[in-house]
């Protein structure tokens, strides 16, 4: 499928899935200590490097923008799908998310503190994401944290269904965190941590914490 297609096909589906998934993930974060620590380890990380706006890149339906909001961080969100932007806007009223893509990502240049892709990869095809890790770069300050949480695993696998049921057509790719490891390397980030979550279960997940090199 090429970039168009599965660009599509994910907007769609997550346009149709908007109000069942965010039901589902609204407290999601209370049960799942070790994302909450990775995620306030994030905001003393923006904080410690000056502070500023944080773009959280595939927000969904904004909880964890609005999570990261409550941890003192300028937190905005940004989702391919308009209709999980009309939840978040519905739901978190008092901030900012917009429509936009990670594969061409409209912000200006060194424009942010931090950077936060949640399982937002994870329906890119790898051919793709290094140009991502590229807009990632570009978007962020020099020094400015990244974190990324992502499925593990070495397959891909078609979504046709989820989330109450609702009609889905999206590719999942599972990945090795020491692959996406090197993708970001060669974008230009250091790697500075990884967190392997879940491991004795069927769908284990990584968060890989990265910084933006000068």
């Amino acid at each position: 499928m090429d970039a168009d297609g599965w660009l599509a096909a994910a907007r769609t589906s997550y346009d149709t899935v908007a109000v069942s998934y965010a039901d589902q993930v609204r407290d999601a974060m209370a049960g799942l200590p070790y994302l909450r620590a990775a995620l306030a380890l994030f905001a003393d990380t923006v904080r410690a490097a000056g502070g500023g706006p944080v773009a959280d890149v595939g927000c969904g339906p904004g909880h964890v923008t609005a999570l990261l909001y409550g941890l003192g961080i300028d937190a905005f969100g940004i989702d391919l799908s308009p209709g999980m932007i009309d939840v978040a806007r519905r739901d978190h009223p008092g901030l900012r998310f917009e429509v936009g893509s990670m594969t061409d990502l409209d912000l200006p240049a060194a424009s942010v503190a931090g950077l936060l892709a949640w399982q937002s990869l994870i329906h890119v095809p790898d051919d793709e994401v290094p140009a991502v890790f590229g807009h990632f770069r570009r978007a962020l300050r020099p020094g400015g944290p990244l974190q990324l949480l992502f499925h593990v695993g070495n397959e891909s696998q078609l979504k046709t269904q989820g989330y109450g049921g609702h009609p889905m057509k999206v590719c999942v790719h599972r990945r090795q965190p020491d692959h996406v490891a090197a993708w970001l390397r060669e974008a230009g980030f250091t790697v500075e941590a990884q967190l392997l979550l879940d491991p004795d279960e069927n769908l284990p997940g990584a968060v890989l914490f990265a910084r933006r090199q000068p």
